[in-house]
């Protein structure tokens, strides 16, 4: 092999789709290590990984993203503690979706050099010598290794696959997860942030598009949630568990029945304060016809000028039966209050909802005045002439 024939090649020439099947092969591998290793493992300790394949992910990212694992930890899980506030490091909520797509490597990098998150979210990370004295402050020196491996391998065409690799976690995470995440897409769950699952089958991001149920059940090692969600990072997980390379240590509940229950209990109380988000949505959809119901008498009494307000879409009412009152724009609000003014059954169904919602957030009650609380909400809701809510109650109490 020739000099020049080096340059343009490489020691291992491939054909055009070979250099495509390679550059999506090694991004694929930062993809694993940082759900894997990164995201579940270290910042949501959903399970333990084998010593060998968490030092192998550390080398890796070291190589191709420059990325110090307690920088990253620390940043994602202040996002999650401040999720769609103004400290939320990188909410398109409060940021705007443009500049979390488009500079999400900035917002990372400006929130790696505060100290104060580092040392609040960043515990229980590697502190070892080779942390220390290597990936830390030599962060991006493995960037250019991982440019010099690549050149020796393909010669020139090795510069653009290192330019994909550089790019690929800047473009997939800081900007489509962080941004798109939190902005557009379905949602299981009535999680109290804006967080969204992009599509049901996680592999090009490795699972990590299914980021609504993430935020349900932030703790699980497994992301996805129904039948039809297929989530790579799991099963990676599941083939390294088998294996002995790894052991999960948690995972989302499944909701569970006892439909012989005549009364809520303590079992009842815990599952509902567990499966929180997953009641709320169950709570939207179980009164989805009740709402279009109400919203097309309220339309037809304004046709008869018998009202004089200005009546939502039902889209809207839907979309404000999945969020508390505080997290509503001032107009929404308006809009709101003045349509269940004029509705029984609005204000009933909502106010049910909110008084829901309180239940797991009264942190001072005893489990006991919790359970009172429960039981007084389904006797309540069971006792009303809205037969979906009653339903819905009925169901509800029956959580094993």
């Amino acid at each position: 092999m020739d000099f020049i024939s080096f340059l343009a090649h490489g020691i291992l020439p491939l054909p055009w789709w070979g250099y495509v099947v390679v550059t999506l092969a090694l991004t694929h591998v930062t993809i694993a290590a940082v759900t894997i290793y990164l995201h579940r493992a270290q910042a949501h300790r959903g399970l333990d990984l084998h010593p060998v394949v968490s030092h192998f992910f550390r080398f890796w990212l070291w190589m191709t993203t420059g990325m110090v694992t307690k920088e990253w930890v620390a940043i994602h899980r202040k996002h999650h503690a401040k999720v769609e506030t103004e400290d939320d490091p990188h909410s398109p909520q409060t940021k705007g979706i443009r500049k979390v797509l488009l500079e999400g490597t900035e917002l990372y990098q400006a929130e790696a050099r505060n100290a104060e998150t580092l040392q609040k979210y960043g515990l229980r990370t590697p502190d070892d010598w080779i942390e220390r004295n290597l990936y830390t402050p030599y962060s991006w020196q493995g960037c250019g290794l991982m440019l010099v491996i690549n050149f020796t391998l393909f010669g020139a065409l090795g510069l653009t696959v290192w330019a994909i690799q550089m790019a690929w976690i800047p473009v997939m995470a800081a900007g489509i997860i962080n941004g798109i995440g939190h902005y557009w897409g379905y949602r299981n769950f009535s999680c109290e942030d804006a967080s969204r699952n992009i599509v049901p089958w996680g592999i090009l991001i490795g699972g990590e598009e299914l980021h609504n149920n993430h935020h349900a059940y932030g703790a699980s090692a497994r992301l996805s949630s129904q039948w039809y969600e297929v989530d790579l990072g799991w099963v990676y997980i599941r083939t390294l568990e088998m294996i002995g390379l790894a052991t999960v240590r948690k995972v989302a509940p499944r909701i569970r029945f006892d439909r012989a229950k005549l009364t809520a209990d303590l079992e009842t109380l815990q599952a509902v304060i567990t499966h929180r988000y997953a009641v709320l949505t169950s709570y939207a959809r179980s009164l989805r016809n009740a709402c279009a119901t109400e919203v097309a008498s309220l339309r037809e009494r304004a046709r008869r000028g018998e009202l004089s307000i200005d009546i939502p879409s039902l889209k809207r009412v839907r979309q404000w039966f999945h969020s508390d009152w505080h997290t509503l724009p001032e107009v929404d609000r308006e809009r709101l209050a003045s349509a269940l003014e004029n509705s029984k059954a609005l204000k009933t169904m909502y106010a049910m909802r909110q008084e829901l919602t309180a239940l797991w957030g009264r942190s001072n009650d005893s489990r006991e005045q919790l359970l009172a609380r429960l039981q007084d909400w389904c006797h309540r809701a069971e006792a009303s002439d809205i037969v979906p809510l009653r339903d819905f109650s009925r169901r509800l109490r029956s959580y094993a």
